[in-house]
């Protein structure tokens, strides 16, 4: 932000005529001081003068400051975000899109009357000044979006991103991921702490709240160490005639507050969101929000009965922003306005301000807009859940935002000039150029030709950071709650069924979703990172067998005054929209987290996609893990590689990351033909019952998938694979993570079958690699075995891990 070196002249005048007037509301005294308390510009005051031509008030200072923020404004993403497809080839039935960006979620058709509202978003900033409840009122803010479209939350998912932990007994050393940070300069008591508040702040929030956890991810990077991030995804279920949107409507009609009272937390809380951590950003704990999640599941209950009622016109969640968000947008979408009056405003704490009313963002409150004449039916419906509402304003013809405390005017906005006119900024965008070499070191080349203790290095990557189980995490969390998991944490993806479906005769539908992200290959490549985030998040889908329709998107990423953060941001987004038209999931919505920086260190660039895929009969749904001993183990893939050079894709690997401690290269090569061909692929074989189970290859490659495979079910492998003449070629074998396959297991009867399903898919191939066998893990390259371990002795390797960080001394030489 540049900082206010000089008012315009127009503030200065603060007892014009029109300042004096009943009508207009009392002008502040504007300062260099408060503009920059405010985080707006010069410019951004000057444009707010010539909107408003008078002085503004405190109250409608604060307005502008919270809704020109880069948190409600996107002010530097929108143009860019532009470029996302919103729309998909399907235009009817299940997958279309009912409902793209702009409302509080995203909606698709899921067949038979029945809509999906889905969404993901951030709260990454107050999770680190305050775990627990930065954590917890993410969940609760990404759910009222749900529910607020008249869908009743039916699944949440998370994903997150912590500095390292501490040691590991198979690391022997702090799982550093880059150079950007020496150990000596990392808080690991500070991330341990950070990292148990946010998690039990998902679980404490969802678990009270009553709605399963159906999986997510969790990765470490030092980066992340001042700034983790707390991503939150929510999906509902609601029917066709159902569907409310916050729009106000009716000249006439009466405004109601509902829900918790409103005090003096989360004041400016969307301004937070929109700066970067310097020295003393703990002191902003009073802007982080305070939750209540069984407050909130009344207020669900309530809110789904009152628009049973017939009576509610429009419906708004309070989140960023409080009242004011609420007030401008929900007039701003009808084309009306609306005129409150604060005094009737529950309130939580005496004495409060227009301004602190209007910028809180206590938790738990909803804005409706009844018919008039049936707002007794509303406020009954509320007094039987025991919670507060009242009628606090009236939808007005003139698209403006009134606010009233005391008789007096506080307030009169245009709701244009808060939303669609807020300012949007055309960033440099800088020339992306690789951080690292593509080629590895000298070193590395040298020590992938000599022999090697394989089996020590599975057992490192499986107890690394990112690879190792994440049990501790989420068995913290319900996720059989509602009865409808049909796969839960641990699986590629979340499945659950659709009761009410399968009626006569028909199966019984479900749903699946999945979140992805890497933000080390985005680092590398912002382009490609994204893609690849797009291609892993609709691959895990499609592993389960269901279709991947539509997708939510939460772009991460640091300061975007730097031309370089802007070149990652614009790149990843191209990313994203390759990857979205060519895989058929368009975007119905997201957020976008910048600044993203602690003390002038930016995180990796993290785009993290959430899919969403339809099951037409949801007992299809294939498992990620190995199901019986005797099964065919398969590669099952499109990738060809054209272009590629493994030797630098090696550098961007979880083998490169926790094994040799490097990073150079580039993520592996992605053609979206191939892939779109693999999940064609993975669906028509699931309809026919013919995978046993299937798993992406992603982190750590298809040795780290057969181990992942064999341990839920205490099961084994035995896998012979052809390499060559070149020794260096093991490693690229076992430990490389490219695209567009997976590994899967079949009857061994039902292969014949198997290939004639994928005989019409060009470009997809089934290669035999081995069967599953009891209690071991045993990988033989060109006749020489080069893993060979029981899979309990694995499986040791990888569930303790996380546990001896949270508990570890660090102890740096």
């Amino acid at each position: 932000m540049s900082q206010p070196t000089a008012i315009p002249k127009e503030a200065e005048v603060a007892t014009s005529s029109a300042a004096i007037s009943h009508d207009v509301p009392k002008p502040c005294t504007v300062t260099p001081a408060l503009l920059k308390t405010h985080n707006i510009t010069d410019e951004e005051y000057a444009k707010i003068l010539a909107t408003m031509g008078r002085t503004p008030s405190l109250t409608e200072l604060g307005i502008y400051s919270v809704m020109w923020s880069e948190h409600c404004s996107y002010k530097s993403s929108r143009v860019h975000l532009k470029r996302l497809p919103t729309k998909g080839t399907r235009t009817s039935g299940p997958g279309a899109v009912m409902q793209g960006p702009g409302e509080n979620a995203g909606i698709i058709d899921v067949g038979e009357g029945w809509a999906c509202a889905f969404k993901i978003e951030s709260h990454n900033h107050p999770s680190y000044i305050e775990p627990y409840q930065g954590a917890a009122t993410g969940v609760g803010g990404i759910l009222r979006d749900i529910f607020t479209m008249g869908a009743r939350p039916m699944a949440v998912m998370d994903s997150l991103r912590f500095g390292p932990l501490g040691l590991t007994a198979a690391e022997g050393m702090p799982d550093l991921d880059d150079d950007t940070l020496a150990p000596e300069s990392i808080d690991y008591e500070k991330n341990r702490s950070v990292m148990e508040g946010v998690v039990h702040g998902v679980a404490g929030y969802g678990n009270c709240f009553g709605v399963p956890n159906v999986g997510g991810e969790t990765r470490f990077e030092a980066c992340y160490s001042g700034n983790p991030l707390l991503n939150a995804f929510a999906l509902g279920l609601v029917r066709h005639d159902e569907i409310f949107y916050a729009k106000a409507t009716g000249v006439g009609n009466p405004v109601i507050y509902v829900g918790a009272k409103t005090g003096r937390d989360g004041i400016h809380g969307a301004t937070m969101a929109s700066e970067e951590f310097t020295e003393g950003s703990e002191q902003k704990r009073p802007n982080v929000q305070m939750g209540d999640p069984f407050l909130e599941k009344l207020l669900l209950e309530a809110c789904l009965e009152a628009m049973k009622t017939g009576a509610v016109s429009g419906i708004q969640d309070m989140g960023a922003a409080g009242l004011t968000c609420s007030t401008c947008e929900m007039g701003g979408r009808g084309g009306v306005g609306l005129e409150i009056e604060l005094d009737k405003v529950p309130q939580r704490d005496s004495g409060m301000t227009s301004y602190e009313i209007m910028l809180s963002e206590s938790q738990e409150r909803m804005l409706l807009v009844a018919h008039a004449g049936r707002e007794q039916e509303i406020l009954d419906v509320f007094d039987k859940w025991g919670l507060d509402s009242a009628v606090i304003g009236t939808v007005i013809p003139e698209n403006r935002m009134k606010v009233r405390q005391g008789g007096e005017l506080v307030a009169d906005l245009s709701n244009e000039s808060l939303t669609d006119d807020a300012p949007v900024y055309h960033r440099p965008v800088g020339t992306w150029k690789a951080p690292v070499s593509l080629d590895p070191p000298a070193w590395v080349l040298d020590e992938l030709k000599k022999p090697r203790d394989y089996t020590a290095d599975l057992k490192k990557l499986l107890a690394s950071s990112n690879i190792c189980d994440k049990r501790h995490i989420f068995e913290q969390y319900d996720s059989m709650v509602q009865t409808n998991t049909v796969q839960g944490p641990g699986s590629e993806a979340g499945v659950i069924r659709i009761k009410g479906t399968g009626a006569d005769g028909k199966p019984e539908r479900g749903l699946a979703m999945a979140l992805a992200g890497n933000g080390r290959w985005c680092y590398l490549d912002p382009k490609l990172g994204a893609m690849h985030a797009v291609s892993e998040a609709a691959r895990k889908v499609a592993c389960t067998g269901a279709t991947p329709v539509s997708a939510t998107n939460c772009l991460n990423f640091g300061n975007p005054m730097k031309p370089e953060i802007m070149a990652q941001l614009s790149n990843a987004i191209d990313g994203i929209s390759d990857a979205c038209t060519a895989l058929g999931t368009p975007i119905t919505g997201g957020n976008v987290s910048l600044y993203n920086e602690t003390k002038g260190e930016g995180i990796y660039p993290t785009p993290v996609i959430g899919i969403v895929g339809i099951l037409d009969d949801a007992s299809k749904a294939v498992p990620n893990a190995f199901q019986k001993v005797g099964d065919t183990v398969v590669f099952l893939s499109a990738f060809r590689g054209a272009g590629r050079q493994w030797q630098q894709d090696l550098g961007s690997s979880a083998y490169a990351q926790a094994v040799l401690g490097e990073m150079w290269g580039a993520p592996p090569v992605l053609d979206l033909n191939e892939e779109a061909a693999l999940h064609k692929a993975l669906i028509a074989l699931a309809d026919k019952r013919l995978l046993r189970s299937a798993a992406d290859l992603s982190d750590g490659g298809c040795v780290t998938a057969f181990a992942r495979g064999a341990f839920p079910k205490s099961l084994g492998v035995r896998v012979e694979m052809k390499v060559g003449k070149d020794r260096s070629m093991f490693i690229e074998r076992l430990f490389s993570e490219i695209g567009s396959s997976v590994i899967a297991t079949l009857d061994p009867a039902k292969m014949e079958e198997a290939r004639a399903v994928i005989a019409g898919i060009p470009g997809v191939f089934l290669a035999p690699l081995g069967e599953v066998i009891a209690d071991r893990v045993e990988i033989v390259l060109d006749g020489e075995s080069v893993i060979d371990a029981s899979t309990s002795e694995l499986a040791a390797a990888w569930t303790g891990s996380l546990e001896e960080q949270l508990a570890a001394e660090l102890v740096l030489a």
